[in-house]
Parts: C-alpha cells; sequence; structure tokens
C-alpha cells in the first residue's frame, strides 16, 4: 500500500486516530481529520497531531471533502452506518478501521482475539508469553496500543498479538491473521450494532480471510461460537478449526479434567497446567488461559514455554483486581466489567452473600436480568450510579432482591463511601458495572484507576 500523496481522511482525534493520522502523514499522504467535538474539547489531542496535517473541528466529511477523498479511516467509536461513512462507501471510497491500515504494513506473524469477554485478560496472556519467547513481538489493538504505533517493534519473525473489537473488525477488507480466536458471544453494543446478529457477524469477520494455512479457534462450550465454527469448517478453503471446552475432548483442542487443563498434541492427552496453578481467579479465567494456550501451541510455541508463562501471569488491571483490604474488607477492581456477562463472572468469583457491588454507568442497550438474578444469594449490598442506576434497581427488585438493600449515590466517591460504610469484616466489595464508563469517566481504566486510588487511601488512614 502507498500512501504517498494519497488523499486521507482520519475521522475521530482520539488514540486511534491520533496515531493513524501521524502515521498516513509521515508516509507521505495528506491528511485531514475530523472531528465533531468543538476545538476547545480537543486541544489536548490536537497538540499529539503533526503539524502537517489539518484539523477540522465539529464537523464531519461533506460532499466537496468525499470528492477529494482517497482513504478513509474510521476511528472505533464512529458508527460505520452514519450518512457521509456510507456515501464514502457508494462513491468506492476505502473505509479502514486503523487496524486495517496497519495491516499493510504489518511484518510478523498475526494472533488475533475478539468476543465479548475475556479479550483483554486473553491477549495479554498470549502477548506476555510471546514477547517472553521472541524479541520483536507486541501487543496491541483494542487492549489499548493502537496497532500503528506498535509497527516499528514488530520484527520479521516476531508476533503482533491483537485485541479486536467489533467495532475495528467491521471496517476490515484484507485483514487476516494467522490464527484468530472467538471467545464467547452475549449481548453488549447493541445500541452501536443494532442487533445481537450484527453485532456477532462484526465479530465473525476476523476469519473472513483466512485460509487453510491458518487456525480458527472457538469456544465449544458457547453456542453461538460451536454454530459459527461448524458453519466455517463448511467454507472452501477454510481455515484449521481447534476448539477449548470445559467438557467437550475434541481432536487438537484443549479441555479440563478433574482440575487439569489438557491439551491434544498429535492424539495424545498432555497436561498443560492445574487449574489451581493459575494466578487469575475464577472459571472464566480457566477459559482464558485454555484459549491462549490453543492460541500459542497454533502459533508454533513450544508447550514448556507456554506451561511456565500459564503459571506466572498475575491477570491485567481492571479485571478482578484485588486493590485493597481495610479493616477485613477485601475490595476488588472490576471496572472492565463492562456489560453483564463480564459483570457476572466478577460476582461469580466473590464469596456468596459476602459482596457489596457497585454497579451502573452508561447504557448500551443490553438486558440486565442474568446479572440482576444472581444479587439474592450473592450480594449484601447494592450500590449504584449513573445513567443505568434506576433500570438496574427496577430489574433486582424483579428478581427479589430486597429494597432496602439498594443504595442509589451521586458519585462515585459517595459510591465508595457507602461501601465503606456498610461492609463488615469478611466481605467484599467489587466494583463490577456491567455498564459502560462514558458520562462519568474518560474511560474504564480511569474508572477503575479512580477506584483503587481511593482504596490506597483508606487503607492508608486505616493503618495510620
Amino acid at each position: 500500500m502507498n500512501l504517498q500523496n494519497c488523499s486521507v481522511g482520519i475521522i475521530g482525534l482520539a488514540k486511534s486516530g491520533i496515531s493513524a493520522a501521524n502515521f498516513c502523514f509521515a508516509h507521505g499522504a495528506v491528511v485531514t481529520v475530523y472531528d465533531s467535538k468543538p476545538e476547545e474539547q480537543l486541544k489536548e489531542a490536537m497538540e499529539k497531531v503533526s503539524c502537517g496535517v489539518k484539523v477540522l473541528c465539529g464537523t464531519m466529511p461533506g460532499e466537496a471533502d468525499l470528492e477529494q477523498m482517497d482513504l478513509m479511516v474510521l476511528s472505533p467509536a464512529v458508527p460505520a452506518d452514519l450518512p457521509f461513512v456510507l456515501r464514502a462507501k457508494e462513491r468506492s471510497i476505502p473505509v479502514y478501521s486503523e487496524i486495517e491500515l496497519a495491516y499493510h504494513f504489518l511484518k510478523g506473524s498475526i494472533i488475533g482475539i475478539t468476543g465479548t469477554n475475556g479479550k483483554t485478560t486473553t491477549t495479554s496472556l498470549v502477548g506476555e508469553i510471546c514477547g517472553n519467547y521472541r524479541k520483536g513481538s507486541v501487543t496491541a489493538g483494542n487492549i489499548g496500543l493502537p496497532l500503528t504505533d506498535a509497527l516499528s517493534e514488530v520484527e520479521d519473525n516476531g508476533f503482533a498479538v491483537l485485541e479486536l473489537s467489533s467495532f475495528q473488525l467491521e471496517c476490515i477488507d484484507d485483514f487476516r491473521p494467522h490464527v484468530a480466536a472467538l471467545l464467547n458471544f452475549t449481548p453488549d453494543h447493541l445500541n452501536r450494532h443494532h442487533t445481537f446478529e450484527a453485532y456477532v457477524d462484526a465479530k465473525c469477520r476476523i476469519y473472513e480471510n483466512q485460509t487453510e494455512e491458518d487456525y480458527c479457534i472457538f469456544n465449544y462450550d458457547d453456542p453461538i461460537c460451536l454454530k459459527k465454527a461448524k458453519e466455517l469448517m463448511e467454507r472452501a478453503h477454510a481455515p484449521r478449526v481447534r476448539f477449548f471446552s470445559h467438557n467437550q475432548i475434541t481432536e487438537n483442542g484443549i479441555w479440563t479434567k478433574d482440575g487439569m487443563i489438557f491439551a491434544d498434541v498429535e492424539g495424545e492427552a498432555v497436561p498443560v497446567v492445574k487449574a489451581d496453578e493459575l494466578q487469575i481467579l475464577g472459571d472464566h479465567n480457566i477459559e482464558n488461559a485454555m484459549a491462549a494456550a490453543l492460541c500459542l501451541l497454533s502459533a508454533g510455541i513450544p508447550m514448556d514455554v507456554i506451561r511456565q508463562g500459564l503459571k506466572a501471569f498475575r491477570g491485567v488491571p481492571h479485571r478482578i483486581e484485588p486493590v485493597g483490604c481495610v479493616n477485613g474488607v477485601r475490595y476488588f477492581n472490576d471496572s472492565k466489567g463492562t456489560n453483564p456477562d463480564a459483570a457476572i463472572k466478577g460476582l461469580l468469583s466473590m464469596p456468596s452473600e459476602k459482596t457489596v457491588l457497585i454497579g451502573g454507568g452508561y447504557d448500551k442497550g443490553t438486558p440486565y436480568d442474568d446479572w440482576c438474578s444472581l444479587f439474592e444469594k450473592r450480594v449484601r449490598y447494592l450500590v449504584l450510579i449513573g445513567q443505568t442506576a434506576e433500570d438496574i434497581k427496577a430489574c433486582a427488585l424483579r428478581h427479589g432482591f430486597d429494597e432496602a438493600r439498594i443504595f442509589m449515590e451521586q458519585t462515585f466517591d459517595d459510591a465508595i463511601e457507602r461501601c465503606r460504610q456498610m461492609a463488615v469484616p469478611g466481605d467484599s466489595v467489587l466494583l463490577s458495572p456491567a455498564c459502560a464508563s462514558w458520562g462519568m469517566f474518560d474511560n474504564y481504566e480511569q474508572r477503575g484507576d479512580i477506584f483503587r486510588e481511593k482504596v490506597k487511601q483508606m487503607e492508608a488512614q486505616a493503618n495510620a
């Protein structure tokens, strides 16, 4: 791909937009960035853009802009069905995600990981082991590092381990990972994709360009993953499909039995690691470990390296992360639990009937019933914040949770203080909101960082 003198429109001046704009400009493109926010909200971001890049604030491309545009790069936060995006496609202007843009310049072998939940943990685990095994490997994508920022670090024999969101995958064209993994599917981002089927379809684009030289890994225990895997196996020139499962032994797959993770290696059941040797909590993290191990085996990483890496991995920030103990109460940061299914996994990792739970945030249009149905037997008190607080309260009441055990707080600080007041020694305070952070915070990382810092302050005061 040659960007020299190419007219590139970058839509959105967030992290990936900044990276894409600077990358294209460095490769000789004429770059214009469009963002609907006013200039006063974009000053900090504009300072990070190369001085030769034109930034237009408070606007999106019009017909005259599209007439001059050779390539459009869409930031993940920008919906792909906006009118000007559809008009660009009608004009046969390529509309790329930043991942697709970077792919055309990428060296090394790609391991791509998607799904509703577990992406960050699995990607981090695979990335840590790949990085330790082979220099010139990077971990990037939806995990927080734009791939265009990491391209120079990837060597020919290295690995690019990518966490991939539905937003990134819906705007690919040629992107083709050597190893792809689909972890699970539950309703999420329905406010953006409109239907669950469209959300699933966007995720499944991860294997769209794979061939029989590649590998695609699915969760056998997830009905939609299993359905999509069977459909894929019927395709001509399909990639080699492999499964991980808690229950099912499959050829060339990975499974658990009697507390041990096994892998089928050339027809032999080879012990990988005991589940209780993992340092990450919960059955869902056993799934993540199985998925990671199968990705690594498919990529040619030796078993002894995988085994050592699984035992050493300590988890990722904001995912059931222990952040302190105050007066006998343990505090856990699960700010990455941004949908009900993720929050269910966080809650199930806590002791029954001993959890003070902080929930609520931005409404992504997902139902809360499965999550709320667990409250009666697992939650001592429920503390709610944000846009969705009333909806979650109503759902909890429908599932028999006592209204006297629900507290509605206006601020995050008030919610944390309420938890401190209500929790007793032996309890766990869990921030696992089941909602996005937007509106109250810049992102889930900021939400989790604030929670962690508040707990550290309380811990220091208690020990003074």
